[in-house]
């Protein structure tokens, strides 16, 4: 059985170099066609894609356009918006330990619902919640 993990709500720029390059592996192929979408509490649409560590669950806040936009500019993928093969295996070599960082890619890429149990960190550092 899983252990309750905090769960963040973040942006990706947000992140540091590390989780960055592990969710790049999880989405070699881009992020846009892996993101979710929910009504917050206040009833406001939130777009995000999923990404969960051994030690929390996370909900990058990002559109479709940002996803890909990101993905465009960033120098590991390729013109096509896949992660480049070099660099796949640079990052597979360098988090060799996390096997499961493809069980965390969701079945379901329309989620409705909402989640009281986010904190939502901006970013700022300090986790606070909704």
């Amino acid at each position: 059985m899983k252990v309750n993990k905090p769960r963040v709500i973040k942006d990706y720029n947000k992140l540091d170099k590390d989780l960055q390059q592990q969710i790049k592996l999880l989405y070699t192929d881009g992020f846009a066609d892996h993101l979710i979408h929910f009504f917050d509490k206040d009833g406001t649409k939130v777009t995000v894609l999923p990404f969960e560590t051994d030690d929390r669950y996370y909900m990058l806040r990002m559109t479709e356009n940002e996803a890909v936009q990101i993905v465009d500019e960033d120098d590991d993928f390729d013109e096509d918006g896949f992660l480049k093969s070099e660099v796949k295996q640079e990052y597979e070599d360098k988090f060799a330990d996390m096997d499961n960082l493809a069980e965390t890619v969701p079945d379901d890429d329309d989620d409705d619902s909402y989640d009281d149990d986010f904190v939502d960190d901006g970013g700022g550092g300090d986790d606070d919640e909704d």
